[in-house]
C-alpha cells in the first residue's frame, strides 16, 4: 500500500469517527433513570438534613428531591435529558440547572431553557413523620 493511500484510508476513518461523535453529542437522550423508583430518606440523618429547610435539596439514586414548602417536596430525575449531566437546584431562581449546556428547568421538570427537549421524568413524594418516601 502506498502512503498516500494509508493516508487517505485512515483520514476518511478519522473524520468518520468524528462525526459520529458530533451526532452523538448533538442528539437528546431519554432519561436513564430506572422505571420503578421506591426509597425513603430518613430527615433525621445529617445527609438528608437540608430538606428540613425550604429551598434545600438532596440528590440520592439518580433523584434530586427538592423541599418546596413545609410537607411540599418535589423529586425529579438528575439526569439532564440532554446528555444525562447531573442538575443542581439553584435556590435563587427556582429551576434546574444543568451546567454541561446550559439547559433550565422548572420544579415541575418542564425544559425552560434548552437545548434539552424533554422534562425531567417527576417522581411522588410522601411524608410520613421524618420518613420521606420517594417512589413512582
Amino acid at each position: 500500500m502506498k502512503r498516500a493511500q494509508f493516508i487517505k484510508i485512515v483520514g476518511a476513518g478519522t473524520v468518520a469517527c468524528a462525526c459520529g461523535q458530533l451526532v452523538s453529542c448533538s442528539s437528546n437522550t431519554t432519561n436513564p433513570t430506572r422505571a420503578t423508583v421506591d426509597f425513603k430518606l430518613d430527615l433525621t440523618l445529617s445527609a438528608n438534613s437540608a430538606l428540613n429547610s425550604d429551598g434545600g435539596s438532596v440528590s440520592s439514586q439518580g433523584i434530586i428531591v427538592v423541599r418546596i414548602s413545609a410537607g411540599n417536596f418535589v423529586a425529579l430525575s438528575q439526569a439532564c435529558t440532554h446528555q444525562g449531566t447531573p442538575v443542581v437546584f439553584q435556590r435563587a431562581s427556582n429551576n434546574f440547572f444543568c451546567s454541561n449546556h446550559g439547559s433550565t428547568f422548572s420544579l415541575s421538570g418542564e425544559v425552560t431553557k434548552g437545548p434539552a427537549v424533554s422534562a425531567l421524568r417527576r417522581f411522588n413524594t410522601e411524608l410520613t413523620g421524618t420518613s420521606l418516601r420517594v417512589f413512582s
